[in-house]
């Protein structure tokens, strides 16, 4: 995208972005995004191409410094070491704003290490200052550096080491890690809780959260005729596991002239007898069609036109045609409204405790998000017995882990289509409801909730149905918000919460979201909380980094709002804002750095399982690294 302005219109416009977004120096803005080829060319028609193809014309902006010398002031200057070498990342603004271009040079024990452009970061027509468009490079570990303005300014600063948090606790002698041998659907996911609790009675409970969702189902399709105007979309009734697989539609010539046009069912198949006109032919329109077969009691199916086509083509004979709800998942996994289970950890959970809550994939498609909660899940409690660390943690806390908050998108992911990011249920009038529009269908969880929500008016979610980051038609009008916020409503000890997600390696809290009139957020924290969040997170950060060397960016650490866009309606905003709970977000699945091209590349959703498996691991350790926060945790 050529800038800020064109993604602001991309969320705007209810577009699937990931949480992947990288501005380029050039100021243009590349994100990751899961689109159709409809969808596509509606981006193009928004200032969007794909990568690769000729960038669209930039928006003009007037890069001349305001007039005088500028005023550069360094936010933050740090360096980071990796499994990949040194990198430099540093936070400037000036009071020319955007209009400044700021340089940064870099010194390091043997000298001048070297230098590279910032760029201007715009949210909302806000400036928000200059940053690198990811870390740089450094052949050593930078020491000094000097900003410098076309406007004249001037600021020096030295390059403090990333994260500098408190280092992870050491564990004992025979410590235990890596129980993860595979990507795992809902259903395995929730045996193995089962089995936890099965292993360690004593030290865990099982909820079964009070909302049932939707289920992995839906009703029985089949699409007749000709598209757009000779066609007609039959649904039925009942589920399609429900019986709704078992119908079947034809429409027959009768073949004598002036025949009325009849519906008629046996058994399972519907027949349309289509009117005639006095030569015999047919002559009953898709819209004649949809009306007599609504118009007859008893029929176990309805129908519709073809999306917004009046439905004026006229109908042709069709043998029959079976219905089918087109789920591809074995017969063994369950169509049925499905339980959402939570596993409780800790010696004493009788909400004595300060608790901790983690929960993943509200987005179908992260399928390594659940992995964190499993591991970190498995560590606590085989290594409760032999690691007086581990132990600490399970007698101070009181843990609530959900491995999976939408296991009916999940399914449909692993089965059907696994770009999936939203539950199954389908709100979308007749019109959007043909079933090749079904990837289309259902509500993004993490927009559903009731603080800083779409239906507030605050910005970052959509009210098409057809949308990736569609809110639904309520607050909360989703079970799987709904299992959520009962767990902080029911277990008033909670303080704490993590919600996993992937991709792009972010580390993010409160506020998420923003009006974009003005780009009024969500009330900030306090600056003592802020200082909380922030110090934590450097802590948990450095239990990452220890795992493999994974160092999440300082840019993409902080408030959503800040670091990546608004998200109108997440949870963490609810927890925090309602309930007093720190929140925050984990996007697991950092870019990894290819030394040959010497750029940064994405990891995607489902990664090759070395890579997921690599992403638990980490994760899980910064997840049990914010459980040692809690223990340690002493309400003012």
């Amino acid at each position: 995208m050529p800038d800020r302005a064109v993604m602001e219109r991309l969320v705007a416009s209810g577009a699937d972005l990931t949480e992947r977004v990288r501005p380029q120096p050039d100021g243009s803005v590349q994100v990751d995004a899961v689109v159709t080829p409809t969808q596509l060319a509606e981006f193009r028609t928004l200032g969007a191409a794909p990568a690769g193809e000729a960038s669209p014309a930039r928006t003009h902006k007037d890069s001349r410094p305001a007039p005088g010398r500028d005023q550069v002031v360094i936010e933050r200057a740090v360096w980071y070491k990796s499994r990949d070498g040194y990198f430099l990342s540093v936070e400037a603004s000036s009071s020319a704003a955007q209009a400044a271009t700021l340089t940064v040079e870099w010194r390091g024990k043997r000298g001048t290490a070297g230098r590279a452009e910032m760029v201007a970061y715009v949210d909302a027509g806000a400036y928000l200052g200059h940053q690198f468009s990811t870390p740089v490079p450094a052949d050593q570990q930078p020491q000094k550096i000097t900003v410098t303005s076309t406007g004249g300014g001037r600021a020096d600063a030295r390059v403090r080491e990333w994260p500098d948090g408190e280092r992870p606790g050491k564990h004992g002698r025979g410590y235990q890690k890596d129980f993860i041998t595979q990507y795992m659907p809902p259903a395995q996911l929730n045996e193995r809780i089962k089995t936890l609790h099965r292993q360690f009675p004593e030290l865990t409970d099982i909820i079964t959260l009070p909302y049932r969702t939707n289920g992995y189902r839906r009703h029985a399709q089949a699409l007749i005729g000709t598209v757009p105007d000779k066609a007609i979309v039959i649904t039925s009734n009942a589920y399609g596991s429900e019986g709704g697989n078992d119908l079947s539609v034809e429409l027959v010539a009768p073949g004598t002239p002036g025949s009325p046009l009849r519906v008629s069912l046996d058994g399972k198949l519907v027949t349309v007898s289509l009117a005639t006109n006095d030569a015999g032919e047919p002559v009953s329109t898709a819209a004649e069609v949809v009306a007599a077969i609504n118009a007859t009691p008893g029929l176990p199916l309805k129908a519709s036109r073809y999306r917004t086509d009046p439905g004026a083509g006229v109908m042709a004979p069709t043998p029959p045609v079976q219905l089918d709800d087109f789920l591809s998942a074995p017969a063994d996994v369950s169509r049925k409204p499905a339980e959402v289970l939570a596993l409780r950890i800790g010696t004493r959970r009788d909400g004595s405790r300060t608790g901790v809550l983690a929960y993943a994939q509200e987005h179908a498609r992260e399928w390594v998000t659940p992995l964190v909660t499993i591991e970190a899940a498995e560590r606590l409690l085989r290594n409760y017995a032999g690691d007086k660390a581990t132990r600490r943690l399970l007698e101070r806390t009181d843990i609530f882990i959900v491995p999976t908050v939408n296991p009916d998108g999940a399914n449909y992911s692993f089965y059907d289509f696994n770009s999936q990011r939203k539950n199954m249920t389908n709100h979308c009038p007749p019109e959007q409801s043909d079933p090749a529009l079904r990837n289309q269908w259902g509500v993004d969880v993490n927009r559903n909730y009731a603080v800083g929500s779409h239906h507030d008016g605050y910005f970052g979610a959509s009210g098409n149905c057809q949308s990736g980051t569609y809110a639904g038609p309520a607050e909360h009008s989703e079970p799987e918000s709904r299992n959520v916020i009962w767990l902080a409503e029911r277990f008033r000890n909670i303080k704490f919460a993590m919600n996993v997600h992937s991709y792009g390696g972010y580390f993010m809290w409160p506020p998420g979201a923003y009006k974009a009139d003005g780009r009024l957020t969500l009330p900030r924290p306090t600056p003592k909380e802020e200082k909380f969040f922030e110090r934590s997170s450097e802590t948990i950060l450095k239990a990452i980094a220890a795992e493999r060397g994974t160092v999440i960016w300082p840019q993409q650490t902080g408030p959503v709002t800040d670091v990546l866009y608004s998200a109108a309606g997440n949870s963490a905003d609810e927890l925090w804002y309602d309930h007093g709970i720190y929140g925050w977000d984990f996007e697991v699945g950092a870019d990894l750095w290819n030394a040959e091209t010497r750029s940064w590349q994405g990891v995607g959703f489902q990664p090759p399982f070395e890579e997921g498996h690599a992403e638990a691991m980490e994760f899980a350790a910064g997840l049990i690294s914010l459980i040692g926060i809690a223990a340690d945790y002493r309400e003012p």
